[in-house]
């Protein structure tokens, strides 16, 4: 009976080890499944917008979704276009840790990245915290913030340097 006990909580113990993202975790804490579901919903999010799947962000971000970009921002249709006819580019976002803190229906993530983004016709690489609002609806979470502050720090090793850094 001891050793069927010990057994369940050590597999209890290894998968809850094994969602949490290692490098992405700052606070070393578990993920719940509900913070783990936020995490993937934006490690795809940064992939859609990568691949200019407009369609699909389309349905992500609400209605009255904004965003911020270095000290600018806009509503969902003009960041729906700016994707959907490269102005922005999002090519590569390296996560380097994740902050998720879920209140009610609500979800604030931090991401710090290194985004690679094309810009007009250059090429850069910029540390970046990016911050996520979710809200749920209808058992959906949908993207109602994403802000970008830009950090002093350089961007992480291992992240591709862009040309115009260089």
């Amino acid at each position: 009976m001891k050793t069927t006990i010990l057994g369940l909580l050590l597999i209890i113990v290894s998968t809850q080890l094994s969602i949490a993202q290692p490098g992405l975790n700052p606070t070393n804490r578990t993920f719940t499944a509900a913070e783990q579901e936020i995490i993937t919903l934006s490690k795809d999010k940064w992939q859609w917008m990568a691949d200019k799947k407009t369609d699909v962000l389309d349905k992500l971000f609400l209605e009255q979704a904004m965003f911020v970009h270095m000290g600018e921002s806009w509503g969902k249709e003009q960041e729906i276009n700016i994707i959907k006819n490269g102005f922005i580019w999002y090519k590569k976002a390296d996560l380097h840790d994740v902050t998720v803190n879920i209140i009610d229906n609500t979800a604030i993530l931090l991401n710090r990245i290194d985004l690679l983004a094309v810009v007009g016709d250059h090429e850069v690489t910029n540390p970046f915290m990016a911050t996520e609002v979710y809200i749920k609806q209808k058992g959906e979470w949908k993207l109602g913030s994403l802000s970008f502050s830009h950090l002093m720090t350089p961007p992480a090793p291992g992240s591709a340097p862009s040309p115009d850094s260089r």
